[in-house]
Formats: C-alpha cells, sequence, structure tokens
C-alpha cells in the first residue's frame, strides 16, 4: 500500500467474496496487519490462495476491501436499529449500545488498520472515508431530532457526534489491552449524559432510557 496507487475493482465471487472477507477480518484482528497473509486467509475461509487473488488481485486491496466491509456491517446494523426506534434519543442510545458493546476482537482489528494508516496515504484516505460513513447515521439522528423539535443543539452537530464517536472509539486500546471493560450502565450513563446535555434532552427522557448491554466480549 502506498501513495498514489490506485486500487483496482473487483467483484468476483458473489456471496463467497463476502464470507472470504469476513474470514479475513478475524485473521488481521488475530495475527495482525503485517502478518496477515493470502495462505493465512485461505486457511481460514478453505478459499484456494489463487481464487483469493483473482477474486482481489492484490492482498493490499483484500485487506482494504475487509476494513470497508467491516464499517459497513457496522453502519448497515446502525440504520436497522434507528429504523426500529421511533424516537430521535432512542435512535442514538441505541446506537451508543452497540458501539459500546463492540467486542475486542474488532477493536484489534480497527487497530491494526489505524495504526498502518498512519504511515500509509492511501490508507489515511480509505480511514477517512470510512469514519465519514461511521459517524452518518449518528449525523442523521440528531438532525433529525433537531428538526423535529427533540434536540436543541448546543455545540454544531458535527461537534456533538465527533465527542460522541469518541467517547466510544477511545474505548479501543483500554479495550484491547485489558485495562478496562466498560460495565452496564456505568461508562454507558456517563456518555448518555454528555450527550443529553450537548442536545439539550431533558432528564426525564434519560432516565426512560432502556439499560443497554455494553459488557465487552473478550
Amino acid at each position: 500500500m502506498s501513495e498514489g496507487v490506485v486500487r483496482r475493482s473487483r467483484r468476483a465471487g458473489g456471496e463467497r467474496r463476502a464470507y472470504v472477507l469476513d474470514h479475513a477480518i478475524a485473521v488481521v484482528a488475530e495475527r495482525g496487519l503485517a502478518a496477515t497473509r493470502y495462505a493465512d486467509v485461505a486457511e481460514a475461509s478453505g478459499i484456494a490462495v489463487s481464487t483469493l487473488q483473482g477474486y482481489f488481485g492484490s492482498r493490499e486491496d483484500m485487506l482494504i476491501e475487509a476494513f470497508e466491509r467491516a464499517t459497513v456491517v457496522v453502519v448497515d446494523a446502525m440504520n436497522e436499529l434507528a429504523s426500529q426506534c421511533d424516537g430521535s434519543w432512542q435512535q442514538l442510545v441505541a446506537m451508543v449500545d452497540q458501539g459500546l458493546s463492540t467486542p475486542a476482537p474488532t477493536w484489534r482489528m480497527l487497530m491494526e488498520f489505524w495504526t498502518a494508516a498512519v504511515h500509509d496515504a492511501e490508507l489515511q484516505e480509505h480511514a477517512a472515508a470510512l469514519a465519514k460513513q461511521y459517524r452518518e447515521p449518528y449525523v442523521k439522528a440528531v438532525q433529525l431530532g433537531t428538526e423535529r423539535g427533540a434536540f436543541s443543539p448546543r455545540f454544531e452537530v458535527q461537534v456533538i457526534v465527533e465527542s460522541l464517536v469518541s467517547s466510544i472509539v477511545g474505548l479501543l486500546y483500554p479495550v484491547v489491552l485489558g485495562h478496562f471493560a466498560p460495565q452496564v450502565n456505568a461508562y454507558r450513563e456517563i456518555v448518555l449524559a454528555q450527550l443529553a446535555f450537548a442536545l439539550r434532552v431533558s432528564s426525564e427522557h434519560v432516565s426512560d432510557s432502556p439499560s443497554g448491554n455494553s459488557n465487552v466480549e473478550r
């Protein structure tokens, strides 16, 4: 992966492609980005190296697409959660609960990607695009709640969302290193209280928020 390299777009494989990418995500979480080879993904997925090369072209393209898929899966789940909630505050609470419940293997995979991106301009571009994609459901929920009169933001929407996401993503290293594991209603209550203050949500709505399960799977 290097600056200026244009990634080839290949979409061969259909459902098997997604199956391979899910295994690639798991391998990266276990072995680390630099140590993940075609052979490792082939062994984990049961699909030959030659077939993987036909799907993705290069190892780098396979890994980038794996990170993209991981983000898409999370965002799709967030949108699905939002569609099941009646109010904008309930949508945000559901998405926060999902974020705080992120399994440690997923954090490890993201840690590998972001660490590699520090020294790779191409990966930085992908990381920025995926970060924007991840934040969109939060932005939409805040904007919709504001339009409906449920929120009266004290700060700019983008700043509120960035603060919220930082409270979630900031768990990455403590969780991966085993220094901290959020307990039910402990860390979560602080995150929601800060968000409620930023959006001027009444304490009544906050107290009515269903308790989420923010235990982190190790």
